[in-house]
């Protein structure tokens, strides 16, 4: 894809989110598995969708980020959608590594079941605390 096919799509969505943001979805394109949700202003749009990994806005540093810049566990991307409402994507990817800051594999490794939190990678019952 050209930048100016870029720039044409990154400039149609419906940034309406905290900070002039989408939401975005990421989710493992080889099993369907959700990784995680983050933000992406016009920029970090741009920048995912030329550099073929994905980038983010943080709400709470308020500067663009690439996803593994630190760890190296980038997130490949492998396909783009656009919601409905022009203000969410759904990025597919290739993960590079563990996805979650704590070491797993998703930011969803936790499941209420029957009014219970548990750690369904590791089988252990949790609470509900920030890691």
């Amino acid at each position: 894809m050209s930048r100016e096919e870029v720039e044409a799509i990154a400039s149609k969505l419906n940034y309406r989110h905290r900070d002039g943001t989408v939401v975005a979805v990421v989710q493992d394109a080889r099993n369907g598995l959700v990784l995680m949700v983050g933000f992406m202003n016009r920029d970090a749009v741009v920048l995912t969708l030329t550099t073929g990994y994905v980038h983010f806005w943080s709400l709470s540093r308020r500067r663009i980020w690439m996803k593994g810049e630190t760890s190296g566990h980038r997130l490949r991307v492998q396909s783009v959608y656009v919601d409905c409402d022009l203000d969410a994507i759904l990025v597919k990817v290739v993960p590079e590594g563990p996805v979650c800051h704590t070491g797993h594999l998703t930011c969803f490794y936790r499941r209420i079941v029957d009014g219970n939190v548990w750690d369904y990678e590791l089988g252990l019952k949790r609470g509900l605390e920030r890691d």
